[in-house]
C-alpha cells in the first residue's frame, strides 16, 4: 500500500505519457453527467484529473461523481503534458475510493469559511484545526516550519554542537515565579520549564558546546500575536566564551535559516506572497547593535514614556525596529532588569552582559542570551540580591562551586523566527496546535 508517485513530480514532468498510480485527497470536482474534472491534492501540490463516463463506466463514475470534498482516493491512468495553465492532467482509467466523507458531514474547512478568515484565524478554524491542517496555507506553513527546524539542527551540529536534552518537570524559574505553571509531582509542588538554561549549564563542563531543541511553557495571559503557553525554544550553551562571541552564534543561526529557506521554501514563500529579496536580506546583511541606554534615547526622541531601568515590551520593541531593516541586537540591559544569572559587566556593574535580538517589520524579540554570573561568589550575590531562594538552585550553584568558567547561552522562539519569516500575522499561524490561555484543544 505504499505510495511512490507524487504530484510535485508529474508537474515536474517526470511521467509525462505514463500510465500511473496517483493516492490522495480530492480537493475540488466540477464537471457534467459525461465527464468530472477532479483536482487531486497530496502533500506535495494539486493535479487535476479527467474522469469520463465512457472509459470509467457507470459504476465508478457514478461514485466518483458523488466523492465529496477530503474523500481518500486511488487514481490510475495516463499523464498528458497540456498547454493549460496546471500543465498536467491525468485521464483516469480505473481507480477506487478508499476513505468517503459522509454527504451528512461534508468537510467543514470550506471556501466562504478561509474567506470569512481572509489570511487570519477566525474561532471556527482555530476549533476545527485537525483538519485546517489540510489547507494550503496551513500546510505551506509546516513545510517552512520543518526547514527551520532542520537549519537549526544543521546551524549547530555542523559546529560541533552536541544536542542535550533536560526534563520539563522542574523546581524552580528561569524567567519569573509569574509566569510558572504549577503541577501536582506526587505530593510535592512542580513546575513546567520555562528554558532548559539551568540544565545546560550543568552539562556545560562536560559537552562545552551544547544545544537543544525543545518545548518551554509560560504561564502567561497575554493575547498578543507573539505570545504562546506552550513554544518551541531553540537554545545554546557554549563555554569559554563571552557575550559578543555568543552574539556571533545568534546571528548565525539566524541567517542560516532566512538562506536556508531560500534554498528549499522559495516556492512556499512566494505562494503566500513572501518578498524573498527581504529573506536575502535577512540571510546576507550583517545585523548591528545598539546598547540599551542608545535604544532608551531613541524611544524618548520619539515621544515614548520611557524611563531607565525598565525592562522593553513589545511596543517599544516595535517602535525600535522601525529604524533597522535587519535583525538588531540591544545589548547591555541594567542589572536591575534582568534576572540573577546574567553576569555584571566588569567595568560597570549597573549593567549586565546580554542580548536581545529584535527582528524588523515590527516582529520584535527572537532571541534573549547573554552571558552568565559564573563565579560562586557572584551568583550567591545575585540570588540574594533578588530575594530568590538558595534551596531550589543548589544543583545550579554546584557548578560554580566546582570549576566554573565564563560562558554564555541563548534561547531563539522558534515560533516567531517562523511567523517573522513567513511574514504570518499571528504566531498561531506557524505551529499545529497552538496553545494560549484561552485554548488547550483540539
Amino acid at each position: 500500500m505504499s505510495k511512490d508517485t507524487w504530484i510535485n513530480d508529474i508537474l515536474a514532468g517526470q511521467y509525462d505519457g505514463q500510465d500511473i498510480e496517483l493516492k490522495g485527497w480530492i480537493h475540488r470536482s466540477r464537471g457534467s453527467n459525461k465527464i468530472r474534472f477532479i483536482v487531486i491534492r497530496d502533500s506535495t501540490g494539486k493535479i487535476q484529473c479527467v474522469a469520463k463516463r465512457a472509459v470509467l463506466g457507470d459504476d465508478f463514475f457514478d461514485e466518483l461523481k458523488g466523492s465529496l470534498i477530503e474523500s481518500s482516493v486511488i487514481l490510475r491512468g495516463k499523464v498528458e503534458a497540456t498547454d493549460r495553465e496546471h500543465g498536467h492532467e491525468i485521464q483516469i482509467t480505473s481507480g477506487e475510493i478508499v476513505g468517503a466523507v459522509n454527504p451528512d458531514r461534508p468537510f467543514p474547512i470550506t471556501e466562504s469559511a478561509m474567506s470569512e478568515a481572509d489570511g487570519g484565524e477566525t474561532e471556527f478554524l482555530l476549533d476545527n484545526r485537525h483538519l485546517y491542517l489540510r489547507t494550503s496555507r496551513m500546510t505551506t506553513m509546516l513545510k517552512i516550519r520543518s526547514s527551520v527546524f532542520g537549519a537549526i539542527h544543521s546551524y549547530f551540529r555542523n559546529r560541533d554542537f552536541i544536542e542535550y536534552q533536560a526534563p520539563n518537570f522542574v523546581a524552580g524559574a528561569v524567567e519569573g515565579g509569574s509566569t510558572l505553571f504549577e503541577v501536582p509531582y506526587f505530593g510535592r509542588k512542580a513546575y513546567l520549564t520555562q528554558s532548559w538554561q539551568l540544565y545546560a549549564e550543568a552539562a556545560m563542563p562536560a559537552l562545552e558546546r551544547l544545544y537543544t531543541m525543545a518545548p518551554s511553557f509560560r504561564a502567561e495571559k497575554s493575547r498578543t500575536r507573539r505570545h504562546l503557553t506552550e513554544f518551541w525554544h531553540a537554545e545554546m550553551e557554549i563555554a569559554w566564551a563571552s557575550n559578543n562571541e555568543v552574539m556571533k552564534h545568534g546571528e548565525g543561526v539566524v541567517r542560516h535559516i532566512a538562506s536556508t529557506l531560500l534554498d528549499e521554501r522559495s516556492d512556499e514563500l512566494a505562494s503566500i506572497g513572501r518578498d524573498l529579496e527581504l529573506i536575502a536580506r535577512y540571510a546576507d546583511t550583517p545585523y548591528p547593535i545598539i546598547r540599551y541606554d542608545e535604544a532608551i534615547e531613541i524611544l524618548q526622541s520619539k515621544g515614548v514614556d520611557v524611563e531607565w531601568g525598565q525592562d522593553l515590551d513589545y511596543s517599544k520593541e516595535k517602535i525600535l525596529t522601525a529604524d533597522f531593516e535587519v535583525p538588531h541586537f540591544l545589548t547591555h540591559y541594567p542589572r536591575i532588569a534582568k534576572p540573577f544569572y546574567h553576569r555584571p559587566d566588569p567595568e560597570d556593574p549597573k549593567y549586565v552582559l546580554c542580548h536581545d535580538l529584535l527582528a524588523p517589520e515590527g516582529y520584535g524579540e527572537i532571541i534573549g542570551g547573554g552571558e552568565r554570573t559564573w563565579s560562586e561568589k557572584e551568583i550567591l550575590e545575585r540570588i540574594d540580591e533578588e530575594g530568590t531562594p538558595r534551596e531550589p538552585y543548589e544543583f545550579y550553584i554546584d557548578t560554580r562551586r566546582y570549576g566554573g568558567v565564563p560562558h554564555g547561552g541563548f534561547g531563539l522562539g522558534v515560533d516567531r523566527v517562523c511567523t517573522w519569516l513567513s511574514g504570518a500575522d499571528h504566531i498561531r499561524e506557524v505551529i499545529p496546535f497552538p496553545r494560549d490561555s484561552r485554548r488547550v484543544t483540539p
